[in-house]
């Protein structure tokens, strides 16, 4: 985990001394060891609404929510995506040409898409357009490197708008690739528990191949530069990163950069420190690098946390959340592991604000498991809880972009599984884009509680979120309010729209498990029906079900929804 900051606005001069690395890292770090997800905001946390022993459940809950002033505004691309370098390891970056990922990643689109990872400190650019074939014998990399021309003919721009490259690669090259990815994945996994990595070569055209995915997709890329390459003198050798930089200026391409990734745990993971003056050496150099290159002189940098940083500079705390604590599909009903995440990072934005008053931070490489995820488990429907709070805590608490680890092909938290079919965490992720807006909203519940008992902590088991409807989906007015509820509860839950809510049209979209499978379902229902991918590799159309007004609210049992409040006409909602 690490803290890093953007630039947007010039560095100090070369001749300047570099800034000190921020004193409390440190303390960033072990705030962000052990992390969940929660639903408290500060002063406007949810307030709980358990029934009390013996009461009945046709209780009602009251709710009604503030219109007049959001209490916070996040990002446009609040929700944002991150891809893996070790696709290059196991070759799935010669995909990303695919038609259906490209169509899956515009649905989330528009968003920042964070190319990184533990490899990123291991990767180095080389410009060759045509990589050596392969020489190996018969098996899936020798039939994968000889189906090149194959793959280059196979890219052939069926998708008109701005000239993107969008393939139709036949099946045998994708059960090949998928044969050839299983073998790599073990290879993977014993770098990673063992710590020590092999480099990654990035060549030219593998990076046209990614930069052509992100335009396509209506994402915007960060790159991630190597930050351990060093000189004798423990100096930055920058080399690779201006090899690379050239031939993206050269092709035009507009990319935002981070510098290095983890840098605070080099140590530990790599057995070589850089400490925080020669990282501020490190990012003045970047800087110079960029500055001559007329493309990227104003481009926005990401890098390590080193010192007092300006006004507006954002950090990028970097962290994933359970640890290996989910073992089985209940862990994720815990609320004990959902209401962690919201006092470290109360904690972390005291210390940030101690520093740097008013500074965005921004939440990477975020995962619902750690050490790649759990089969069966981080990529089934019970996940989608942790995932659904973590989005609503967040920009309640402020955070102003949340990067998912990752969106296809990094062990069991992706969105996308290999065979390129949407997981159910990426239909919550297309439906919190189609539907919430960056303007959050005060929740207000009104109904019985149950009372605390001594040494015990009441904790919610319904959570409410509140944002602006999205302004881009055309199918509501401005001043239409989403609201996204999560039900833990064993049983249905009633609601009842008060204040300005009362007597509204509200429209619902229902998120089930589909199958017999429950709660660990790769597969999910929208108000019933089966969300699948439509034949021609196109997004099906998201249908609500309209709901009469002043009707309450059920929510079912163990499920979560998003329900648009029609015409509310909120103050807060009615402008951008």
């Amino acid at each position: 985990m690490g803290v890093l900051c953007a630039f947007p606005e010039a560095m100090p001069s070369s001749n300047s001394r570099p800034p000190a690395c921020l004193a409390p890292v440190a303390l960033f770090l072990a705030l962000l060891v052990h992390l969940s997800l929660s639903s408290q905001v500060g002063d406007r946390r949810p307030l709980p609404v358990d029934r009390a022993p013996g009461l009945k459940e046709k209780t009602l809950i009251l709710l009604d929510v503030s219109t007049k002033n959001p209490v916070r505004t996040v990002n446009e691309n609040f929700l944002s995506l991150q891809l893996d370098p070790s696709i290059i390891h196991d070759g799935w970056l010669d995909f990303l040409s695919s038609k259906r990922l490209v169509t899956l990643a515009r649905g989330l689109s528009p968003a920042f898409l964070r190319f990184g990872g533990k490899r990123t400190d291991f990767l180095q650019f080389q410009n060759l357009r045509n990589p050596a074939k392969s020489r190996g014998g018969p098996g899936p990399d020798y039939y994968l490197k000889n189906y090149e021309d194959d793959i280059v003919r196979s890219d052939v721009a069926l998708d008109k708008q701005k000239g993107c490259k969008i393939a139709q690669h036949p099946d045998v090259m994708l059960e090949l690739q998928r044969e050839k990815a299983a073998q790599m994945h073990l290879v993977l996994l014993k770098e990673q528990f063992s710590n020590t990595y092999s480099n990654l070569i990035l060549t030219a055209r593998s990076l046209d191949k990614l930069y052509n995915f992100a335009d396509c997709s209506g994402l915007h890329l960060i790159f991630a530069l190597n930050a351990l390459r060093r000189n004798p003198n423990n100096s930055w050798n920058s080399s690779s990163a201006l090899s690379l930089l050239k031939y993206s200026a050269s092709k035009k391409y507009n990319i935002s950069w981070e510098l290095g990734n983890e840098p605070n745990n080099y140590r530990t993971m790599h057995g070589r420190a850089v400490n925080g003056s020669q990282l501020g050496k490190d990012y003045i150099q970047l800087k110079s690098l960029l500055q001559p290159i007329r493309i990227y002189s104003r481009a926005s940098l990401y890098g390590p946390n080193i010192g007092r940083p300006r006004k507006n500079v954002i950090a990028l705390l970097d962290g994933c959340y359970i640890d290996g604590r989910v073992v089985k599909v209940m862990d994720f009903l815990k609320t004990r592991l959902l209401d962690t995440l919201s006092d470290q990072i109360r904690k972390i934005q005291k210390v940030v604000n101690t520093y740097t008053p008013g500074k965005k931070i921004w939440l990477e490489g975020v995962v619902t498991t750690s050490a790649g995820g759990t089969n069966n488990l981080s990529d089934s429907y019970a996940a989608g809880f942790l995932w659904l709070n973590t989005l609503g805590m967040l920009a309640n608490q402020g955070i102003d972009v949340v990067i998912r680890h990752s969106f296809f092909d990094h062990g069991y938290n992706h969105l996308v599984d290999q065979n390129f079919n949407p997981l159910p965490d990426y239909w919550l992720s297309l439906l919190y884009k189609r539907l919430i807006g960056p303007k959050v909203l005060a929740v207000h519940v009104a109904g019985l509680q149950r009372k605390p008992r001594p040494g015990r902590v009441i904790r919610d088991k319904l959570r409410i979120y509140a944002h602006c409807t999205n302004h881009h989906n055309h199918n509501y007015v401005r001043g239409s309010i989403t609201l996204f509820i999560i039900n833990l509860h064993r049983s249905r839950k009633k609601i009842k729209l008060a204040g300005t809510l009362r007597d509204k049209l509200v429209h619902q979209y229902l998120l089930q498990p589909y199958g017999q499978e429950g709660l660990k379902s790769k597969s999910v229902q929208l108000n019933g029906q089966p969300l699948v991918m439509v034949d021609d590799g196109t997004l099906p159309e998201l249908k609500p079900r309209p709901l009469r007004a002043g009707r309450t609210l059920v929510i079912p049992p163990v499920t979560m929804g998003f329900y648009v409040v029609k015409n509310v006409n909120a103050l807060a909602c009615r402008y951008r």
